[in-house]
């Protein structure tokens, strides 16, 4: 039974590289085992792009193993640059616990903890990183790396190829996430390490590091790297990032990117970002003609996952009013806007650009120029409009609607 964490893993797409996969498959077809991922902490949230990972910690937790959630308040001072083109913003430590602790909250809803044997570990390598010392670390873990075999992995080999710079402080990050994976198998016997594919350089040197310094054997597993049809990067909208915390993206919004998937990605997202039965799956997506339906199928159940069923039924009750029904629902995005700036008058760029509608006057202008703008269904042509109290005449808020998926409720405080 516990080595079907594996056999779904394949079947749902989540397998890409293994170290040794029948060595793995053996283990787990005899015992439950401990196995991690690690999420540097350089936002108070994670978002979409790192949602992959935690729909396989969810599918470990299914097959009664216990999974490991590194939360790397050390390495995040360093910044992996793995898929990177430049250094990243180097943060503070106050900043960076402040991203652990609101992070730490999401995982809870999304990992189960009643079961003792299976509910998740939390850990923070500052724990450990921060107590190295320099010389000692040279000599001890140092020596077993070699710049030759470091030059040739990706996460250093593209940088390299483009020309773009990379800093020592970088080119460390693959020993430290390496050392992580030994300080985890000594502590809690951890013997897997996932992640995507982007880190297969990173987790071979910590499968290579244990073996030489402990001799014993641990295994590593990637996931393939998300693609979407259209090239872009997955979960990047005109309003930026589609972060897991509610605060930061509404369960409307998230409910709204799941169900705007390009055709051609829904039903690998089904795969990916649902926990339906994969053989029920495989017969809904079979047996259904109209991929509207998969659409919301896959915007409820991701959305339930992240934010519960009733936020799910809520967005899809709201999605409906807003384009079948009335045209208003009060589950709408709401935007408030002191009485004071109403009373004087809001140059509709200004109102579109500093609520995060569109990213710039020049986006709002482009919106507009193109016929995307309406105030309660009526189009903006111009751009000098100024939106009052005048615009609420006949209710106590203004729907302003950008293209024909976005809306908003603007009211007045």
């Amino acid at each position: 039974m516990k080595n079907s964490f594996l056999s779904e893993m394949n079947s749902r797409g989540f397998l890409n590289q293994c170290t040794d996969l029948d060595g793995l498959k053996e283990i787990l077809s005899k015992k439950s085992i401990a196995a991690y991922i690690g999420f540097d902490c350089t936002a108070p949230s994670l978002h979409v792009g790192s949602l992959m990972q935690i729909m396989i910690l969810r599918l470990l937790q299914k097959y009664g193993h216990q999974p490991i959630v590194l939360l790397g308040g050390g390495t995040t001072l360093i910044g992996d640059p793995s898929g990177k083109d430049s250094t990243r913003k180097i943060l503070k430590q106050r900043d960076i616990k402040k991203n652990i602790s609101s992070i730490k909250k999401t995982f809870e809803k999304l990992l189960a903890s009643k079961n003792k044997k299976t509910k998740p570990i939390f850990v923070d390598n500052y724990s450990w990183l921060r107590k190295l010392k320099y010389i000692d670390f040279l000599r001890d873990i140092g020596k077993h790396f070699t710049i030759n075999k470091m030059l040739s992995f990706d996460s250093v080999k593209l940088r390299l190829d483009r020309e773009q710079s990379l800093s020592y402080m970088e080119f460390n990050y693959m020993i430290l996430q390496a050392y992580d994976f030994y300080q985890l198998f000594k502590k809690y016997n951890c013997i897997l390490q996932m992640g995507g594919s982007d880190q297969w350089g990173n987790i071979v040197s910590g499968v290579e590091l244990t073996r030489r310094i402990l001799q014993k054997e641990s295994f590593g597993l990637t996931t393939p790297l998300i693609t979407l049809s259209s090239g872009a990067k997955m979960g990047k909208t005109e309003k930026g990032a589609v972060w897991l915390d509610k605060k930061m993206f509404s369960p409307y919004d998230y409910w709204q990117f799941w169900r705007n998937t390009a055709d051609d990605d829904v039903k690998k997202f089904l795969k990916y970002f649902t926990e339906i039965e994969f053989d029920d799956l495989s017969n809904k997506i079979e047996s259904e003609n109209d991929i509207n339906k998969l659409k919301v199928l896959l915007a409820n159940e991701a959305t339930k996952i992240l934010h519960g069923e009733k936020a799910a039924k809520q967005s899809e009750g709201t999605a409906k009013e807003t384009f079948h029904g009335t045209g208003i629902s009060k589950n709408l995005p709401e935007i408030n806007i002191p009485q004071s700036e109403l009373e004087k008058g809001i140059n509709i760029l200004d109102l579109l650009s500093s609520n995060n509608i569109v990213l710039s006057k020049s986006d709002a202008r482009r919106a507009i120029k193109g016929r995307g703008i309406k105030i309660n269904n009526v189009l903006v042509i111009d751009e000098k409009k100024i939106v009052n109290k005048n615009d609420f005449k006949e209710n106590d808020y203004i729907k302003l609607s950008y293209g024909k998926k976005k809306h908003f409720i603007i009211k007045s405080n």
